[in-house]
């Protein structure tokens, strides 16, 4: 009975400091919330400064709801972005105890970089990608055999619309470090993603697709980027095996005297 309870124990622990981290982190996302909402109209009114660079200034909602619930989202997106840093703090509390020192000092680059690649992506998607599709969707307004076609976006439409763009832009980018992590997991390595690039670029299109709206432009916006970050994993993985190298070097020649 004694041993099944010192089995016991370490799940036990794990499980309790599981729940303290989850809770953190609902605590977190709640108050991130509740300040997000408060302002959610003013930050759905800087969401929507690239639809009035495209010459569109009216938003419409045809659901007595739709408006509300609009702005739910967008605190709700406003505060997954406010809380990322405490969320990722405390998902790093959680695994590190379990990790080795080494494994520490591997992994600590790839968690301060997520947020760094990831506003890169809704950077790009806000201030380039976004006008640029948006005045190309729009141009499709005018007479049409003598009927006038406009565009009257609805407010929860167009908060769609922004949310996949940032979204699908900024967890793009993160591409660089998942390819980073698999090479130091040793599931690939530099030839191979070197040998399977006509295939990484078919994926990055394939990809675009699956995250940006149904038009081309948009697409080559986000693929181009795609294929520049993979061949700068590719170029990352090569100044990391020469950095490997020299150190092996260094210890066999220490080992050596």
């Amino acid at each position: 009975m004694s041993d099944l309870d010192e089995t016991r124990a370490p799940l036990l622990d794990h499980l309790i400091e599981l729940r303290r981290r989850l809770l953190w982190s609902f605590l977190a996302l709640g108050g991130a919330f509740a300040l997000c909402f408060y302002f959610a109209r003013p930050i759905f009114g800087f969401l929507v400064q690239p639809l009035l660079a495209a010459g569109q200034g009216k938003l419409i909602y045809t659901d007595v709801f739709e408006a509300f619930f609009t702005e739910v989202k967008v605190g709700f997106f406003a505060a997954l972005m406010l809380s990322f840093p405490v969320l990722a703090t405390q998902l790093w509390r959680f695994v590190a105890p379990g990790l080795y020192a080494h494994e520490k000092r591997a992994f600590m680059p790839f968690l301060l970089l997520t947020p760094v690649l990831f506003g890169l992506g809704a950077a790009l998607a806000y201030y380039v990608a976004m006008p640029t599709a948006l005045e190309f969707l729009l141009g499709y307004e005018g007479d049409v055999g003598g009927a006038t076609q406009e565009a009257l976006p609805g407010v929860g439409n167009y908060l769609d619309f922004v949310t996949k763009f940032i979204f699908g832009f900024g967890v793009a980018f993160l591409l660089p470090i998942l390819i980073l992590l698999l090479e130091r997991a040793g599931v690939v390595t530099r030839a191979q993603l070197k040998g399977g690039r006509r295939y990484a670029i078919v994926g990055a299109f394939a990809l675009a697709a699956v995250l940006t709206p149904p038009d081309v432009v948009s697409q080559f916006m986000l693929a181009v980027p795609l294929v520049l970050l993979y061949e700068l994993s590719l170029v990352a993985i090569w100044l990391t095996e020469r950095r490997r190298a020299k150190s092996a070097s260094r210890s066999d020649a220490v080992g050596a005297d």
